[in-house]
């Protein structure tokens, strides 16, 4: 493996991790978006006691979820509530909603006790499990609380603010919109989840909690840029690329997975180009007509943007978001019809791929037919659809295949879908794509992995079929 392959990987688990802190919750966060939007005094149904939930569930509530997701993703329930008890010092140790704080000492807390686990359980005394355990918790907690609130808050806090201005000043200076350099490559890579999640939800809510809204919210989850570029797959596409592309822009724009257009973009790179066209588009759009949501739209639906529109304000947001398909439309189209070169399928990318990249991917060696396929093909009962978050692009995933899967009489194997971190090592076939598979081998070592390029229409999807036929 190449240090170039090895440093993505790595910094896709990370940025899985910390979205995984946060995607499990998305549910209370939308409860919050929408008792803000509702009910503040510039809201659709202002109202006076509900809007004071707005201040507290902002402040406690969600860091506190946040943190014992994190904890619990470390040590599970046991870590989850040292986290989030110890969460509590840094909360209350800042004048801010402490999101960041919760990322970094939920974790830390969870780490913390179960290495003091490791040690004190060999060595507890017959009868005395209980008191050890819970007096061990409880004083690690009483210790993060006291440092959290004294060091760890403060500084988390300054740090915060320290971001926070640089991206008001980058607002003033009229220059967001060039962050749109960073965040589409990094998008395409399904660095999405911990870019929204992870970085600009935070930012975004403290903004929100001031002033009502926030433009940020929009930066990485704007679905314009990604449906712009499957509408020209729609017009000057070729082969399944083109055969699918309309399937594929309603389950983005609509659906909100925005995954299912960044195998379009990885089979031909330059596009790119027309997703950061498309990004700085929309957001000098939305900033030129001060658009924001009052939290973040997940998934980044169109639908889940018009609930998190301020009352009053759909015309920017959705110029926001029709500039930015436009753009990117016409970019894309441009590379598309001077491209004499797509092919007939998504695969066919496949070879000029890893040229680029100067290593062979997993797509070439995947459903290989060495013994060991075979053999292993014999047992395969448990076949997972694992992606980033475990949510969008493998629930879509694992219902094509299921429906296959079942079609060709297989009725004892199940399919089910994972994200990769929440994989147990006991699954017999993993299906990941391409540039996630290398760390659900990690996850799994001793399955069956197949990698896929295209979500909707795989062939790898009846090749796994066809070998289970042959084998079972």
């Amino acid at each position: 493996m190449s240090s170039k392959t090895g440093v993505k990987a790595s910094v896709q688990r990370m940025g899985s991790f910390l979205s995984g802190m946060v995607m499990p919750n998305i549910a209370a966060f939308i409860a919050w978006g929408l008792i803000t939007a509702l009910f503040i005094e510039t809201g659709w149904l202002p109202n006076e006691g509900l809007a004071s939930l707005v201040g507290p569930m902002l402040s406690y509530l969600l860091p506190i979820m946040v943190a014992y997701t994190g904890g619990n993703m470390i040590y599970e329930h046991r870590g989850g509530i040292v986290a989030a008890a110890s969460t509590m010092g840094v909360i209350v140790g800042a004048g801010i909603p402490m999101f960041m704080g919760a990322m970094i000492v939920g974790p830390l807390a969870a780490w913390l006790i179960k290495k003091i686990d490791e040690v004190l359980v060999p060595k507890i005394p017959q009868g005395f499990e209980m008191l050890v355990n819970n007096f061990s918790a409880g004083i690690l907690a009483v210790i993060l609380i006291i440092a959290g609130y004294f060091g760890i808050g403060p500084v988390v806090e300054a740090l915060n603010n320290a971001l926070a201005a640089g991206v008001n000043a980058i607002i003033k200076l009229g220059i967001l919109p060039l962050v749109h350099i960073f965040v589409e490559p990094a998008k395409v890579l399904f660095l999405n989840n911990a870019i929204n999640h992870g970085i600009f939800g935070p930012l975004g809510l403290e903004q929100a909690a001031e002033a009502g809204k926030s433009i940020i919210f929009m930066l990485e989850s704007n679905p314009g840029p990604g449906l712009g570029i499957l509408a020209a797959f729609m017009a000057f596409g070729k082969g399944s690329a083109k055969a699918s592309a309309s399937s594929a822009a309603i389950i983005h724009f609509f659906g909100g997975i925005h995954e299912i257009y960044f195998p379009y973009v990885l089979m031909k790179p330059v596009l790119i180009v027309a997703a950061m066209a498309g990004g700085m588009a929309g957001t000098a759009t939305f900033q030129l007509l001060n658009a924001g949501l009052v939290a973040t739209p997940s998934p980044g639906s169109i639908i889940a943007y018009l609930l998190m529109t301020p009352k009053g304000e759909y015309i920017p947001v959705l110029a926001g978001v029709l500039v930015a398909a436009v753009v990117s439309f016409l970019v894309a189209s441009i590379f598309l019809k001077r491209d004499k070169s797509l092919g007939t399928e998504l695969g066919d990318s496949v070879a000029k791929m890893e040229e680029m990249k100067g290593k062979k991917s997993s797509i070439s060696s995947a459903l290989t037919s060495d013994d060991k396929a075979v053999v292993d093909y014999k047992n395969v009962k448990n076949i997972v659809f694992a992606c980033d978050a475990g949510m969008g692009s493998s629930a879509m995933g694992a219902t094509l295949l299921r429906k296959k899967i079942k079609e060709a009489g297989f009725e004892d194997i199940s399919v089910t879908n994972s994200a990769i971190k929440n994989l147990t090592g006991n699954e017999d076939l993993v299906v990941t794509h391409k540039d996630l598979t290398e760390n659900a081998k990690k996850q799994v070592p001793n399955g069956i992995h197949v990698s896929v390029e295209n979500f909707l229409g795989s062939p790898k999807y009846d090749e796994i079929v066809e070998n289970l036929k042959k084998n079972q």
